[in-house]
């Protein structure tokens, strides 16, 4: 068996993606990681069939990539590395095999027809009166291209696999189509030799062309399938623009994305993409963030803030400073995050690899015994009994389900979290995310907004809340406080013009101090303004009451008039409460863990709906938090978007970091919400349990169609349903297997594979 990819790969490792052309099964994606894996240097290799990707995991002193290409051809595949310059040209060769493969189909179906009418209807009137040697003649000159042009890839592949001693879905049709089309060539050539020797002169070219033909409808069917499953992707790389209107000279010029470098000023006119990402220098605008984010309201940007490479610019123009280009850019990075993932292997396919290495030789094992006893023991004609039934089980064995059922629910899975900002780091995070049965959420930033802002006014008797508003927010204005900042941004957000005040103080631990309007404003303690001689005797009440929510309460008083209290905190997410609910509907039980003090952790904790709170956790001590509830056999998912917050997504069965959180938080995850909205959270886990039910489903009956099917194709019901047998033909059937039924019936196993696993494409996410 092929070496798999190491998580725990050194610095110095570095990865290498390679695009792989010409597998079509489960013993193809095995033969591949063992070619790669042979090659010294290779630490790991992984090989993705439905993405056609490999992912190849290199040692400090690792080959060449011509190395690795070359070991890929000489295991009779192609192989080209993967580069973002590269991925247009990779669409278009796709495009250009899917429409040789379609060449192949229809040729195979317009010289089949009349092949499969003859050999199926030539005993019946009209075409009785042709005589049987004529009839073999026509079919032998329509079936030769049919097997030599339309089937040339069965054919050359499996003289492929026997020179190089391997085994694998081409070798199982090759030779059987072959088997077939050489018997009916010598029953053409020389029917009087098969006479002598007992078995009647009888062609099967209808056998072999309709195997192609259906063979080539699968394959065919199976592409455009597999095409639609990375629809996600696409859309992902279709938003990369391609030009940007960049400064140069003190003017706007139309240049190529790559010719962008970081600190240049590009010029986005509403209706455009955004090209790079960056800081706003100039200009106000919304942006439409939906295809990168999943978040479906436009953002409102001005100068200052940041903007992502490929969301589109709504109603304003803007004058965007880049920052990140190319592979650091936000948009790529996702790209690479989903292909990675994409190309990852779920725990449970690792029985499909096992059975993958061994699966095709044991297959012509049982090819050969039936053939042998069929020639032997069972009724004449027997050469013609045994033919059909060996061609049956080579036809019927091909394991492309096998080898399709979990990387097509992997990249439908993950590409439909990609779709709606969940990106999901692979098959292990997929497995993970199923077992989970209890949550952990860090407080700020993940299920609070992270930053303080005005929650509640409560004026006094006579004031509005525009005047005491207004009050605050100037004696406030001059402070570097974020309560003070979330003051202001208030009094702006209501459309207050704040005043400027004069005389500004600041009382560390108190309050600040300034004179508007030749009057004395204070905004601080309560009790430091009732030791000024501010009456606030009956705000206090209220104030323990906010206090009691974790708020941070100011008294605010103007001219020696108490005028209220202004309640800043950090609220709430608003879909937190909701995400809580949806997770205790699933029967986990979640946690709050916090380094805030005990009061504002359970405040918080009771407006989200949660029971189970632990406060103050220091950093270090979340790490620990987790493992304590691991070793009483929780599995446990943390969410966390903070530094704080990465030894306890590193420790978590499953670490999931809220996209506003910091570089190390995202590394540490496995799954990362970009837009960090908690309802992805259950989002996620209901769409990792979706991906790896639909996996075992198609595991599952990929292993019982063969364990079915190739019974089935020996004639193992023969014994009972033979004539004369114990319970005789059913409905005229004797309980044989004709090889065109087995092989319609393989290619349907390919393509209901891959349309259950398209299912997930409905999955309700965020």
């Amino acid at each position: 068996m092929a070496l798999r990819l190491d998580p725990n790969m050194s610095a110095s490792d570095r990865t290498l993606e390679l695009t792989i052309r010409g597998m079509h099964c489960a013993s193809c994606v095995s033969a591949v990681e063992n070619a790669l894996a042979s090659v010294p240097g290779v630490r790991a290799a992984r090989v993705n069939l439905a993405t056609e990707r490999a992912q190849v995991q290199l040692g400090a002193d690792g080959p060449a990539v011509e190395q690795l290409t070359r070991a890929v051809a000489e295991a009779g595949y192609g192989a080209a590395p993967v580069s973002a310059a590269a991925e247009d040209e990779e669409a278009r060769e796709r495009e250009r095999e899917h429409r040789a493969l379609r060449g192949r189909l229809v040729a195979a179906a317009a010289f089949g027809a009349p092949v499969a009418l003859l050999g199926m209807f030539g005993m019946l009137p009209p075409l009785s009166t042709i005589p049987a040697a004529a009839q073999r003649w026509v079919q032998l000159v329509l079936a030769t291209p049919v097997q030599f042009w339309a089937g040339w890839p069965f054919v050359s592949g499996a003289a492929r696999a026997l020179r190089r001693r391997q085994a694998d879905m081409n070798l199982l049709v090759g030779l059987g189509t072959l088997a077939a089309y050489g018997y009916s060539l010598v029953a053409t050539l020389a029917p009087g030799r098969l006479a002598a020797a007992g078995e009647p002169p009888h062609a099967y070219f209808d056998t072999s062309v309709v195997i192609v033909t259906l063979i080539l409808l699968g394959r065919w069917l199976e592409a455009r399938a597999r095409g639609r499953t990375s629809r996600a992707l696409r859309r992902l790389l279709d938003l990369r623009p391609r030009t940007a209107r960049v400064e140069r000279g003190g003017e706007w010029v139309e240049l190529p994305l790559d010719q962008v470098v970081v600190g240049d000023h590009v010029q986005v006119r509403p209706g455009e993409k955004i090209p790079v990402d960056g800081a706003v220098v100039e200009g106000r605008s919304s942006v439409d963030a939906s295809l990168v984010t999943g978040e479906s309201m436009p953002v409102e940007v001005a100068g200052g803030d940041r903007v992502v490479g490929g969301t589109v610019n709504r109603t304003g123009a803007l004058e965007v400073r880049a920052e990140r280009l190319g592979a650091d850019s936000m948009l790529m990075q996702i790209v690479r995050l989903v292909q990675e993932a994409q190309g990852s292997k779920a725990p449970v396919a690792r029985l499909a690899d096992r059975v993958a290495g061994v699966f095709v030789p044991v297959v012509l094992s049982v090819a050969i015994v039936t053939f042998v006893l069929w020639f032997d023991l069972g009724p004449a004609p027997r050469l013609t009994h045994a033919l059909l039934r060996t061609v049956a089980v080579l036809i019927i064995a091909c394991p492309c389900a096998l080898g399709l059922a979990t990387p097509t629910a992997l990249v439908v899975g993950i590409g439909r979290g990609a779709e709606r900002g969940i990106l999901i780091r692979g098959g292990e995070a997929l497995e993970a995310a199923h077992g989970i049965d209890t949550v952990i959420f860090d407080k700020t930033g993940t299920l609070t907004r992270g930053r303080a802002q005005v929650t509640d006014l409560l004026p006094a008797g006579g004031v509005t809340r525009e005047e005491l508003l207004e009050a605050a927010a100037a004696v406030e204005s001059l402070s570097e406080h974020p309560v003070a900042t979330a003051v202001v941004e208030a009094a702006r957000a209501a459309g207050i013009a704040v005043p400027a005040p004069e005389d500004f103080a600041a009382l560390p631990g108190e309050g600040v101090l300034a004179l508007l309007d030749g009057q004395p404003v204070r905004a601080g303690r309560l009790e430091w303004l009732e030791r000024n001689g501010d009456e606030a005797a009956a705000l206090a009440a209220p104030a323990r009451a906010l206090e009691g929510q974790g708020k941070t309460v100011v008294g605010v008083s103007r001219g020696g008039r108490v005028l209220g209290l202004v309640a800043v905190g950090d609220a709430l997410k608003p879909d937190a409460a909701e995400a809580v609910a949806a997770l205790r509907r699933r029967g986990l039980d979640v946690w709050l863990v916090s380094g805030d003090n005990e009061r504002t952790a359970r405040a918080v904790a009771a407006q989200a709906g949660i029971e189970h709170v632990a406060a103050p956790v220091l950093p270090a001590d979340k790490a620990r938090t987790v493992a304590e509830m691991q070793g009483r056999g929780r599995r446990v998912a943390m969410a966390g978007d903070g530094i704080n917050d990465a030894p306890a997504l590193a420790q978590a069965d499953l670490g999931i970091a809220m996209g506003a959180g910091t570089d190390i938080a995202k590394e540490a995850s496995d799954v990362t919400v970009v837009r960090g909205d908690v309802l992805a959270v259950p989002a996620a886990l209901r769409l990792a349990g979706r991906t790896l039910a639909v996996i075992r489903q198609n595991l599952f009956w990929a292993f019982i169609y063969n364990l079915l099917g190739i019974p089935a194709a020996c004639g193992l019901l023969y014994l009972w349903l033979r004539p004369g047998g114990p319970v005789g033909p059913l409905g005229g059937w004797d309980g044989t297997l004709n090889p065109m039924l087995a092989s319609l019936a393989m290619a349907f196993s390919s393509v209901s594979v891959v349309s259950n696993s398209l299912r997930l494409r409905r999955v309700v996410v965020g």
